[in-house]
């Protein structure tokens, strides 16, 4: 029997500009779009790891949004770890059971 692989992708936030942006979990660094800055990875902090690029492109914004609206500069510890329990839940309900 054959395995899928499955992907998984990282939010991550530019250090330099704080602009958002998803990469695949095991690339090695990212090129901010914004300002250019080249992001390790490994040293970035991941806000979420999401399954697929198009629910982290649609985190991506939904977060730009928030905080706009909010007018903050970032989540707070609490709102990082509620953004990533909602993710998880989500996963959860989406899962058809066996």
């Amino acid at each position: 029997m054959k395995r899928s692989t499955i992907e998984m992708y990282l939010v991550i936030r530019c250090p330099s500009c704080s602009t958002f942006s998803y990469v695949d979990q095991y690339q090695k660094w990212r090129l901010c779009p914004v300002c250019g800055e080249i992001i390790p990875v490994k040293k970035a902090q991941a806000y979420v790891k999401v399954k697929n690029h198009q629910q982290a492109d649609s985190i991506v914004s939904k977060l730009e949004e928030y905080l706009a609206k909010e007018k903050k500069k970032d989540l707070s510890p609490a709102e990082k770890k509620e953004l990533a329990t909602a993710y998880a839940s989500w996963v959860r309900q989406s899962v058809p059971p066996k």
